[in-house]
């Protein structure tokens, strides 16, 4: 694959973070007199904004939502971010990339101030250029707005740029952008989810991931 801009998603596409997510979210639901045992029903909140999926899922309002995401940042941030992990092969992908001197950015809706110490502790954070998160206050949880954003403060040509991700929102936000977008099967989207919004291109696992970029 040609492309000399790549952007990745995080959780899900680099880390594995299902502990450290649904564990601080079920922190959050307890301190708001929800019980919910089995960590595993709460994995449809890894990719998506906290905000929006709280109150999806348990119909919450804004408030109360916003309450929540702070309940469960009194956890991830002491505790959470750190139950995590790097996919096996992202580091020999990451060190293939740099060789080729291609230009690598995290893009992700999870706050940039959690995404640096993500980076920083597991030490990928010397293969981006910048990573880019959201703000506290919600601003640019959304990919599209989020990857916009990116491409404007780096003056980035989309024909160029590839964006990787394992959710629907990652494919959404490259797309409308005017990116071709990769979807990895590895993650936690489904292969419905993510064949339903066409992507460029699929990869089951990340060794098939490491081969396309063999192939310039």
């Amino acid at each position: 694959m040609h492309y000399q801009n790549i952007l990745f998603d995080l959780d899900g596409t680099l880390t594995d973070p299902r502990e450290g997510i649904t564990r601080s979210i079920q922190y959050a639901l307890s301190k708001l007199g929800i019980a919910e045992p089995d960590i595993a029903r709460l994995e449809h909140f890894i990719g998506p904004p906290l905000l929006e999926q709280f109150m999806h899922a348990y119909g919450f309002d804004e408030a109360k939502a916003w309450e929540a995401v702070g309940f469960y940042r009194e956890r991830f941030k002491v505790t959470g971010l750190y139950e995590n992990r790097v996919f096996d092969g992202v580091f020999e992908l990451l060190d293939l990339l740099s060789d080729q001197e291609r230009t690598l950015f995290i893009a992700t809706s999870k706050p940039w101030v959690f995404a640096h110490e993500i980076a920083r502790h597991f030490d990928s954070a010397r293969h981006f250029k910048v990573i880019y998160g959201s703000e506290l206050d919600g601003t640019r949880t959304d990919k599209v707005e989020l990857i916009r954003h990116l491409l404007d403060e780096e003056a980035l040509d989309p024909k160029q740029t590839l964006m990787i991700g394992d959710r629907k929102h990652d494919l959404i936000g490259g797309k409308r952008n005017g990116l071709d977008v990769v979807a990895v099967g590895y993650g936690f989207g489904s292969r419905e989810e993510l064949l339903a919004e066409a992507p460029t291109y699929h990869f089951a696992s990340l060794s098939a991931l490491h081969q396309a970029f063999l192939k310039r």
